[in-house]
């Protein structure tokens, strides 16, 4: 015999959002409670709701006594924990994410809050004693015009805001674990969101010097799913006051959260490749505006997105004057490749380099320093072409890059879907002769063994990232963001292949390739210490310039304006849409665009572009690129969530993928 169920006396109905991936579901129902499941059915708490027959996870927005709904409601079915998950701050920004994004809380909640974890839930959270304030140097501070004040305003609970470009060798992550200390021991919360776990790794272990361990935790997708949620326990319940991660750490439920941080927001890292696709600094400004707290964004470069916020004047810089930054900085200088000095010289030629270059790195390695050589890309020989015509070399299956993966390897290897290729012949004028386009760190490092016999050679990237190297010299041959800290500072940088960096078709080409410099010319000792980076390009280059000059900022004012003649992101905002044609045109003909949006294409994309979900392999790809003024962003975004979800309830077209101010657009 079947029990009858009673409603809870207080507040019966519960508003739910259920977790559901179609867009036009993307709203609140309204479910009874009973009376057994009130107490724990609060707002914020895990529940399951039987939803068009089948059950599905939703949290609990808010308790209501009444409903709008005309028809009979459901009984929610369970409670899954009472733990309140969802946090009154976390909602609010999820749904300005949504909103900026132009995609659903749910997708949002899915990066937001992590699984949940049974066992880790019901044991008791540990009694910590009492926060004793650690007395924290914050005279590196002093170096940067207004750093001091900045830091007092942090400590006074002000929402200042700064663009903070880090000095040639400064111990970035001391200055920022320095920064938030402030923030804690003023009785407040802080977040600090980094690229990879390599720099997770280095702010902790600056933070615990400046606050209690037993109140630092660390975020990251490289823990396991139990030790993950028992940290993000500990941030959610109160107990840690300063939280360092990756990019989803930027959610993490921190109560009076006081500054926000975002180290290098250039790294393609911080953009999320899930929908719907939002980027770290993005939700961290969110986040510092909704909750009125400080905020930094630092880096040794400036990306012109940062530079945006500096010229609205909604954060101010943090730079050095001009005579710390030349005291700090290596001497760079920027080297033609010379046929003739590399004529004269053998082991120049052998190496790629110019002679001049290979000097720098021998007196370096006489002085008993290491030498940093960056080289854009990892692996042996990663792209080919046509000795005669130089047409690059492609599967004929995928149309996907060929590489050799090493010198021993018998024919090309596809990098997309790994076919074998044997025998290569040119499409373009029947060759079977081939050429490297680009040579990778593991080639480098057997030609510098040559150019520097007795010199130890050593690589790091891909798979084998080294964190630290020695004092002892040697040649460490690594990848852009894979170069290991040196102990004591390298004696000199090379920076090889520049045109593979700057030639690259992006909008952020230039802006990247001096991100990339800059963060190796920075392990570089200063000029007064004998540093010296040799950068393998033309001098005129105003990116080179940029660098030899150590002017980020400059940079970026550059970049920004001309950004702002044609009409690109950040000067205004663009949404990128991907689809099958039809669907593109679907979506573009039921939204109702603002006046000012202007519609550029389509375009047809690659057979090896990333495709929507549900996207026939066979189908072909076309994309749309729709902008507006800078003012207009969140009325574009709501125009195409509207429209992405009224086609959504039709069911009769194929998804969309729609995507605003990407990283990349080419």
């Amino acid at each position: 015999m079947t029990q009858t169920r009673r409603a809870a006396e207080h507040e019966p109905i519960a508003r739910v959002l259920p977790m559901l991936s179609v867009p036009h579901l993307d709203r609140e129902f309204d479910y009874l409670v009973a009376a057994d499941q009130s107490d724990d059915a609060q707002p914020g708490v895990r529940v399951r709701v039987r939803f068009h027959g089948r059950l599905v996870d939703a949290f609990v927005l808010e308790r209501r006594s009444d409903t709008d709904h005309s028809g009979k409601l459901g009984w929610l079915d369970r409670v899954i924990s009472a733990e309140p998950v969802l946090t009154p701050d976390i909602r609010r920004l999820a749904d300005a994410v949504a909103a900026r994004y132009v995609g659903t809380r749910p997708d949002v909640l899915r990066l937001a809050i992590p699984p949940r974890h049974a066992g880790v839930e019901k044991k008791p959270q540990p009694e910590l004693a009492p926060l004793t304030p650690q007395p924290v140097d914050e005279s590196g501070w002093a170096r940067y015009g207004r750093g001091e004040q900045f830091l007092a305003a942090i400590r006074e609970g002000r929402a200042a805001r700064a663009v903070w470009q880090a000095l040639p060798g400064e111990h970035w992550a001391l200055r920022l674990a320095e920064a938030a200390a402030a923030t804690v021991h003023a009785g407040r919360g802080a977040l600090i969101v980094v690229p990879d776990q390599r720099d997770v790794d280095a702010v902790h272990a600056a933070a615990v010097g400046c606050v209690d361990e037993s109140r630092v935790v660390a975020l990251s997708a490289g823990l396991g799913p139990s030790q993950r949620y028992r940290r993000w326990l500990a941030v959610l319940r109160g107990q840690a006051r300063l939280v360092i991660g990756t990019r989803s750490a930027v959610f993490a439920p921190i109560a009076d959260l006081g500054l926000v941080v975002v180290w290098d927001d250039g790294d393609d890292n911080l953009a999320e490749p899930r929908a719907p696709y939002p980027h770290a600094r993005e939700v961290a400004m969110l986040r510092a505006h909704q909750l009125r707290c400080a905020a930094i964004i630092g880096g040794y470069a400036r990306t012109a997105e940062a530079h945006a916020l500096v010229r609205s004047r909604w954060a101010h810089d943090l730079v050095a004057a001009r005579p710390v930054v030349r005291t700090h900085a290596p001497r760079v200088v920027a080297l033609d490749d010379n046929a003739f000095d590399q004529e004269r010289d053998p082991a120049a030629h052998t190496a790629r380099l110019p002679s001049m270059a290979l000097r720098t790195a021998r007196a370096a390695l006489a002085a008993g320093h290491p030498v940093l050589v960056q080289v854009p890309r990892r692996g042996y020989v990663p792209a080919l072409a046509c000795a005669r015509c130089r047409t690059v070399a492609r599967c004929r299956h995928c149309t996907g890059p060929l590489s050799l993966p090493d010198r021993d390897t018998q024919g090309a290897v596809c990098r997309w879907c790994a076919r074998a290729e044997l025998s290569l012949r040119c499409v373009s004028c029947g060759s079977d002769a081939v050429r490297a386009v680009v040579v990778g760190a593991r080639r480098t490092a057997e030609e510098l063994g040559r150019a520097l016999p007795g010199a130890s050679v050593v690589t790091s990237g891909g798979e084998s990232v080294l964190a630290r190297v020695g004092p002892k010299p040697a040649v460490v041959v690594a990848t852009p963001g894979a170069e290991p800290v040196a102990e004591g500072g390298y004696g000199a940088a090379l920076l090889l292949d520049s045109w593979a960096l700057l030639g690259r078709q992006d909008l952020r080409a230039a802006e990247d390739t001096l991100r990339r410099w800059m963060a190796a010319a920075a392990l570089v000792r200063s000029r007064a210490d004998g540093g010296s980076v040799a950068v393998i390009a033309e001098s005129a280059i105003p990116t080179v310039q940029s660098l030899i000059r150590w002017d980020p900022v400059g940079h970026a004012e550059s970049e920004l304006n001309a950004r702002a003649e044609v009409a690109l992101p950040p000067a205004v905002h663009l949404a990128v849409l991907d689809g099958v044609p039809e669907a593109v045109n679907a979506l573009l003909d039921f939204a109702e665009l603002p006046p000012e949006a202007e519609s550029l294409g389509p375009v047809d994309l690659p057979p090896g572009a990333r495709r929507p979900p549900g996207i026939a392999v066979d189908s072909p790809l076309a994309r749309m690129l729709v902008r507006v003024p800078r003012a207009g962003g969140l009325d574009l975004a709501a125009a195409l969530r509207r429209a992405v979800n009224g086609l959504s309830a039709r069911h009769d077209q194929q998804p969309v993928r729609v995507q605003m101010d990407p990283l990349h657009i080419g």
